[in-house]
Formats: C-alpha cells, structure tokens, sequence
C-alpha cells in the first residue's frame, strides 16, 4: 500500500511542470531590493533562508509547489510579500487568498502600507462588495497590468478572470477545502503556488512527510519576541483568573476571552458568548471596557469592533472563534480559551498565536470544567508543555488519524486497509525510498517488469492525481 502510494508520489515530482517551460521568473528584483533595504528589523535566519529557496523556484522552469510552515509569529506574511515582488517586477499579477474577511481586510492593509510605496497596485476583493466596485476589480484583473488581488474565496470564484496570473499564495491552509485552494491555482497557466499554514494539518503533514510538495520550515522567532507561557485552569478558579485580567489591562495591556462555536450547536454557542458578554461587562469586568464579536455580526460590525480593539479603544474582547486567524494586536498578552476541551490541538495552537505578537509577556489560560475525557486531558497537557508548532501537529496527527489523501475530506482515517503511517514509519521510508529509485530508472514505467505496475497505477490513481496535484 505505502508502495503505490510513493510510486505515484515519485512520479508526480518528476513530471510536474515538465510541459512548463518558459514560465520561470527572469533577472533580479529592484522592488524586492529596494523593500529589504528599507526594513527597520533584521530578518531571522529562517527567513533569509526560506527567501533564497522561494527564488531559486521562481526562477526554475518548474512550477513552484512549495508549501511555507512557520510557527505562529515567524513572519511568513512578509516572506510571501517579497515573492509576490519577485512576480511582479517580471509582470505578473499575485492572488492572494485568505480565509476569512476580517484576514483578508488585514492583510489588504499590510500589502498595501508595505507594498504601494514601491509602484504596487493593490485591490481587496471581498464578498459583499458593491456591484460597481466588483466590476471595475474584475476589469483591472482582466488587463494585462501586474497588480496585488487580496481576498477570500471570493477570488476563487469562476468570474474571476485573471489575465497574466504567476503567483498563488493561499493562507491558512487548514481553513480552506482542497477544491477552493484547486479553484485558484487553474486560474493560471502553471502558476506558481505557496501555501502557508502556522499549525500543519494532519492531511499537509501526511502530505509533507511523504511528499510531492516542497516545504519550507521557518523555526525562528523574531529576537524580540517572548515564549507564551501556558496554564490551565478548572471553571472554579475564575475569580482569580478575572482578577489577573483587571491588573493587565491596569497596566495597559488587553485581554481576549474566547468561547467554542461548534456548529451543531451554533445557536446554544452563540447565546453563551453573548450571555457571557453580559455578565462579564455587568460583573467581574464592569471597570473595563468589554466588547463582542461573532461571526453572525454584519461584517462592517466586525470591522468596527476589531478595528475599536485594535486602537486600544476596548480592553477586553469577548469572541467566539472568528479571531482564530491572523488578528494582529501587540498590547493583547491575555487569552483565556473557555471550554478549551472542546477545541482541537491545531485550533487551540492557532488561538493561543493571537497574542504574543509584541515584545510582552503573554499568556494562554485554558479553563475547563473539572471533569473532561482522556483525550481532552491530553490535548491541554500537549498545549502546556509546548509552543512548538511542528510538535503539536505531530501529536494532533496521533490523536487525530489524517486526510485521505486524494479525497476531499481533511481528516479521519486514510484509505489504506493494512497500512498505518504512524505505527509504520520504517516500512513507509523503505517504501519511499524504493519507489523514487524506481521511478527515477524508469519515469514512464516502460520497462517490461514494470508493465503490472503501470497499469495499476493508470488504473487507480487517474481520476485522483488532480484532487492530488493541487494538495
């Protein structure tokens, strides 16, 4: 089973991108120099590093399939800017797709403050826009002008027509399905793509450590930056807890509390945030100023709360997931994550990077009621003892099976009937390793020993390599 797998892995990196050429990026990059140049911090290492492989692709005939994993923090956002230059000074346009609105707001104002002093046209392309607005995007898209498309899976959409696309970058990985990140990347002849993700997802790790996508590791934080320190703590301790979030805010510093939205129960959840907002604002909280968001808010709503806490303007926000990705405060140092048994180890690693995005002291406090099941336990335990991204995706990968790898659906039990990644990792790198060697003799399966073999790779995999290309 590892075997077939690998093989059909092997022969998809050696033929990737083969009827490509002429797609590679040409000579340096002024606007990419002249951005360098004018950073007030030095880049990590990592950074530096992962700059240099991002390039050297760009520059190759081969489509880059690269997939950028830092941790919460490491500053993949601007690595991303600086290959967009790299496509834009060689007069391509750059899509980039966030997972929700209130990201892509974000990261439309970070392109545009970084990027338009050098030139760069920037456009934001939402749900929910005006028709007008809409029609004058998707006619700018269509010119053969190089511009900077920031958006949701709105620029996904079939009306969507881009004239000369040459970078994909997708954010957030495990927020989108595997055929809205497709969607994008057939918008462009061959395009280059870079997926980046903080928390690897068990389907991206299944994919990583067996691989056709390239990947990138940045495992540095910025010098300035401090450890979170993580506790947990049982629902009877919230006097003390509310106390340490009055004498933070006392010193300046904001606090998020974040409660689970499980969609079975959207409704119930919905209530207990609200409710909890409330109580907090008319009890324990009263001398700060507390506010709410929720994803069921107008997004101009969700833009005035977030754009209110942003400023300093409240000190405590009471929020149900929306603020999972991507929100950028540096005075916020508190997160206190409410029912924490009830979230993933990638959703609550996700969670806790909302703050310590400043050089403060952050924390994460995980409350839960005394009782919670054995895995819930070992979630918290993994989220106390770690900061380590790579580590937690590991461990979410045990706990929580991974991806079919071909299919559509993200997680669960993978279609292998013998076979189990986790328990048999010896036998699938002997597996991999025999099937690269394989293939790297005979790239089209020709031989006469291998005539079985290519047939039940047609016949199995043909259907599937595209769900699997675009992984």
């Amino acid at each position: 089973e590892f075997f077939f797998l690998q093989i059909l892995f092997a022969l998809h990196k050696k033929h990737a991108g083969e009827k490509s050429a002429g797609m590679a990026m040409r000579g340096g990059s002024p606007k990419l120099k002249a951005l360098y140049r004018a950073l007030p911090f030095e880049l990590t290492g990592a950074q530096k590093r992962v700059i240099r492989e991002i390039h050297d692709d760009m520059h190759s005939e081969k489509p880059m399939n690269r997939l950028l994993q830092g941790d919460v923090g490491a500053g993949k956002t601007l690595v991303a800017l600086m290959a967009a230059l790299i496509a834009i000074d060689n007069g391509f346009q750059v899509a980039m797709m966030a997972p929700t609105e209130i990201l892509a707001e974000q990261h439309y104002l970070t392109v545009k403050r970084l990027l338009e002093p050098y030139g760069v046209e920037v456009r934001l392309l939402v749900g929910g826009q005006s028709v007008r607005l809409r029609r004058e995007i998707l006619a700018r898209i269509q010119t053969d002008e190089p511009l900077f498309v920031v958006g949701t899976h709105a620029v996904a959409q079939e009306k969507v027509s881009f004239s000369r696309l040459g970078l994909v970058i997708i954010d957030e990985q495990h927020r989108f399905g595997v055929m809205q990140r497709g969607a994008l990347m057939y918008k462009g002849r061959e395009v280059d793509t870079l997926v980046m993700t903080a928390t690897p997802i068990p389907r991206t790790l299944a994919m990583t450590a067996y691989g056709s996508l390239d990947v990138s590791v940045m495992d540095e934080l910025p010098k300035s930056r401090k450890p979170i320190r993580t506790v947990w703590r049982y629902d009877n301790q919230a006097g003390k807890m509310y106390q340490f979030i009055l004498e933070r805010v006392r010193a300046g510093e904001q606090a998020y509390i974040v409660y689970p939205l499980v969609e079975e129960s959207e409704k119930m959840d919905l209530r207990a945030a609200a409710e909890a907002y409330e109580q907090l604002k008319a009890g324990p909280l009263r001398d700060v100023r507390v506010g709410l968001l929720h994803g069921r808010m107008k997004s101009v709503e969700k833009e005035q709360v977030m754009k209110a806490f942003t400023a300093g303007e409240l000190d405590v926000l009471v929020a149900t997931t929306v603020i999972e990705v991507g929100v950028d405060v540096p005075q916020a140092t508190i997160i206190v994550i409410e029912h924490a048994e009830r979230f993933g180890l990638a959703q609550l690693h996700q969670l806790r990077g909302r703050v310590g995005r400043g050089g403060l002291q952050s924390y994460c406090i995980l409350k839960t009621p005394y009782n919670i099941g054995e895995t819930a336990r070992e979630r918290i335990r993994i989220m106390t003892e770690s900061n380590d991204g790579f580590l937690i995706a590991e461990k979410d990968l045990e706990l929580r099976g991974w991806g079919d790898f071909f299919g559509t659906r993200q997680s669960g039990m993978p279609a292998f009937t013998v076979a189990n990644p986790i328990r048999d990792r010896e036998v699938l790198e002997k597996a991999r390793r025999d099937a690269f060697q394989l293939v790297e003799k005979d790239p089209h399966l020709r031989l006469p020993e291998h005539k079985s073999l290519r047939k039940k790779v047609a016949a199995e995999y043909k259907k599937k390599i595209k769900i699997f290309n675009i992984s």
